[in-house]
C-alpha cells in the first residue's frame, strides 16, 4: 500500500519563505514525477511544477522564480521551496506521485493530504 504524506504548511507573515515537503512510502519500485498543486480557497485546484526521476522541473508560469521543486529519490521526496510570500499564495497544497509498485505494473498516480498554507500579517 502507497501513502503520500504532504508537510511543512502554516502561517506565514508576507515575504517570508515556506518549504513543503511530500514523502511517498510503501509498496514503491520507482517513482516517475512527483507534482505539486495548490487549491486556494473558491478557486480550482491549479497546476504548480512537477519534477522527474531525474530531476527535471516544470513550472506553471504563475510559479516561475519564487517556486523551487527539488527531489531527494533515496527518501522518495520531493520539496517545494516557496519563496517571498504572498497573500495570494494562500491555499492547500497537494503533491502528487506517478508511481509504479512492481516492476511490470503500470504508473499509478497518488496523491497527498495537502497541507495549509496561509499568508497573512
Amino acid at each position: 500500500q502507497v501513502r503520500i504524506v504532504t508537510s511543512g504548511g502554516g502561517l506565514v507573515q508576507p515575504g517570508g519563505s515556506l518549504r513543503l515537503s511530500c514523502a511517498a512510502s510503501g509498496s514503491i519500485f520507482s517513482i516517475n514525477t512527483m507534482g505539486w498543486f495548490r487549491q486556494a480557497p473558491g478557486k480550482q485546484r491549479e497546476y504548480v511544477g512537477i519534477i522527474t526521476k531525474t530531476g527535471s522541473t516544470n513550472y506553471a508560469t504563475s510559479a516561475k522564480g519564487r517556486f523551487t521543486i527539488s527531489r531527494d529519490n533515496a527518501k522518495n521526496t520531493t520539496y517545494l521551496q516557496i519563496n517571498n510570500l504572498k497573500p495570494e499564495d494562500t491555499a492547500v497544497y497537494y503533491c502528487n506521485a506517478g508511481l509504479q509498485e512492481t516492476p511490470v505494473a503500470g504508473i499509478i498516480l497518488y496523491w497527498g493530504q495537502g497541507t495549509q498554507v496561509t499568508v497573512s500579517s
